[in-house]
């Protein structure tokens, strides 16, 4: 599917997550944020530069995982992230939605 975001043509797939990470920039990651009503501060970006930073290590991402992390607790994580914390910030980080979400 083509999904276009600032006059941008993104291919994404049935869910709504990037096909291709090369596509992902910071203002993508903003407007995809805005799609589910929230807005960007610095510890959403830190999540998600530790999510982007996993996803390029090759290792599988988890609640318990970001938990573990230090860089968020999980109550501060479903707050930033309303309705599915790591399927909201996966899909707002441009990575592959992770097995463990169903």
């Amino acid at each position: 599917m083509i999904k276009t975001i600032k006059n941008i043509e993104l291919n994404v797939n049935d869910e709504g997550y990037l096909q291709d990470f090369s596509q992902w920039t910071k203002e993508i990651g903003i407007e995809l944020a805005k799609e589910h009503d929230i807005e960007l501060t610095d510890k959403h970006w830190e999540v998600i530069n530790y999510i982007q930073e996993q996803v390029a290590a090759n290792k599988p991402l988890s609640i318990r995982g970001i938990k573990k992390s230090g860089v968020i607790d999980i109550k501060q994580f479903y707050a930033l992230f309303p309705g599915g914390p790591l399927k909201v910030s996966t899909k707002i980080a441009g990575v592959p939605k992770p097995k463990s979400c169903i």
